[in-house]
């Protein structure tokens, strides 16, 4: 017998390892913090063949996993579990959408959707759900990456999703987006009025960008040897931060004008010349102080793919002309980090010069992972009585965001994304003509690979990428952030 609840959230790919790691547990505190509404069912699908009981099972194992110690509430979890359902579904069979819509019920009242899926099976999934009524005016879709690998096939999935679901409808996710340390970005710029008057090319030299791990390919062969790093973090994460960190001040805090100022900066970027991008491969090395083998032995083929890119990107527009943006990200580098670091330029004269005194231009920190804390490097007088003259160094105002709100629960990305979803607040999400600008710029690189005019450059795991990636910044008489 169909069950007539009329609110829920349909996740597919819920036997998947986002799904134990990330969605489930992300679920279950949203669940155990009163988040939720009540009523709301929960429907898993996958091809994989489970019945409601068996599922709970897979989500208990999951949450037993995955669920930090100080989530577990041995009621919370019985409840949440009791709220999962199941129905099997092939996606790529329109037959099979019957029966999920007869496992759903009535969506009068409104259905989340959680699509999860490889790209070439999104067509489909939007046909099946067009067909069994699940596509109309009260449902919500979320789409996880990768939505494409190039415009045209980004495209392609956005006229298929489109074909079923307003723009108003479609929340195209960059978990990046939902980490608090990336809205906390948003909060210095414009919360704050130090940092904005200073925010332009009359008083930044540089910006430097860098999302660098430690690990290899963890299990994605297939799709990583397929994406490589240009795709898998540079197209979203890296350009999301790129222009939230560039963007002009939104009228409001909403999600037509903090999306409307992204885009507007991502058109602005200048097409990337052959000179100013740099690929590259680990090759064996040691990381944290254990060896580790390269990435042909890793993927056991032998490839051309990219682990490595670094950057030099120019934003064309007032604010920012002549501000080189540099991004570097790779696997297998000898940190794991994600930061942000804005170089201010230097005084126009140094008055203690005749003392001795030697200067150094201010530097902005904004660590994002793995610790989060904003450092502001500035210059101070060492204690004295200076004859012989004035010692200046370089002291750091440091605020960890870690330990200001230590006292306030922090929650992964996807906890606020699936929250955001079922409630409709697509500010944390990309509009399609943003995600159509990031490819546009991206493939314009791709197009310079294609012609052969950048080889894949090897580097020793453990370091920090290939002597190009350092060359480019050392040519402009700077150096990255290490």
């Amino acid at each position: 017998m169909a069950a007539t609840s009329c609110s829920a959230l349909l996740l597919f790919g819920a036997t998947g390892d986002l799904s134990r790691r990330m969605l489930l547990p992300s679920l279950y505190a949203l669940h155990q913090d009163g988040l939720i509404d009540p009523d709301l069912r929960i429907v898993g699908t996958a091809r994989s063949a489970l019945d409601d009981a068996q599922f709970r099972a897979f989500a208990s194992e999951a949450l037993e996993e995955f669920l930090p110690g100080d989530r577990r509430e041995e009621g919370k979890l019985a409840s949440f579990l009791e709220r999962l359902e199941y129905q099997t579904l092939d996606a790529s069979k329109l037959d099979g959408f019957a029966g999920l819509a007869a496992k759903l019920g009535d969506i009068s009242c409104g259905l989340s959707i959680f699509l999860s899926t490889a790209p070439g099976l999104f067509e489909a999934t939007i046909e099946g759900l067009r067909s069994a009524g699940l596509a109309t005016e009260g449902v919500r879709i979320g789409l996880e990456k990768p939505l494409g690998n190039d415009l045209a096939s980004s495209r392609r999935i956005n006229d298929a999703v489109a074909a079923g679901f307003d723009e108003r409808q479609i929340f195209r996710i960059d978990h990046y987006l939902g980490k608090e340390s990336v809205q906390n970005l948003m909060a210095l710029r414009f919360a704050n009025m130090l940092f904005e008057p200073l925010w332009n090319s009359a008083n930044i030299d540089h910006v430097q960008i860098t999302v660098s791990e430690t690990v290899g390919l963890e299990g994605r062969k297939g799709f990583y040897d397929e994406t490589g790093a240009l795709r898998d973090m540079v197209q979203n994460h890296m350009l999301q931060l790129l222009a939230l960190t560039a963007m002009e001040p939104p009228c409001d805090f909403d999600a037509t004008s903090i999306r409307d100022e992204k885009v507007k900066l991502l058109r602005a970027l200048r097409p990337v010349q052959a000179a100013e991008m740099v690929r590259g491969q680990y090759a064996a090395g040691a990381v944290n102080g254990e060896r580790v083998g390269d990435y042909v032995g890793e993927l056991g083929m032998s490839s051309e793919t990219e682990t490595f890119v670094a950057i030099k990107a120019h934003v064309d527009n007032w604010r920012w002309q002549g501000v080189p943006f540099y991004l570097r990200t790779g696997k297998r580098l000898a940190e794991r980090r994600s930061e942000i670091v804005v170089q201010f330029k230097s005084v126009p004269h140094n008055i203690f010069s005749g003392r001795g005194g030697k200067l150094r231009a201010n530097r902005l920190i904004i660590r994002l992972q793995p610790e989060e804390y904003v450092r502001l490097q500035v210059m101070a007088k060492e204690p004295g009585l200076d004859r012989g003259g004035i010692v200046l160094r370089e002291v750091n105002l440091d605020l960890s965001l870690t330990e200001a709100f230590a006292k306030t629960r922090r929650r992964i990305a996807y906890e606020r994304l699936l929250l955001d979803l079922i409630e409709g607040e697509q500010t944390l999400f990309v509009r399609r003509d943003e995600v159509e600008a990031q490819w546009k710029w991206v493939d314009a690189i791709r197009t310079v690979w294609a012609k052969g005019e950048q080889d894949v450059k090897h580097y020793a795991s453990g370091s920090w990428g290939p002597n190009a990636g350092i060359a480019l910044t050392e040519r402009d008489g700077r150096s990255w952030h290490d």
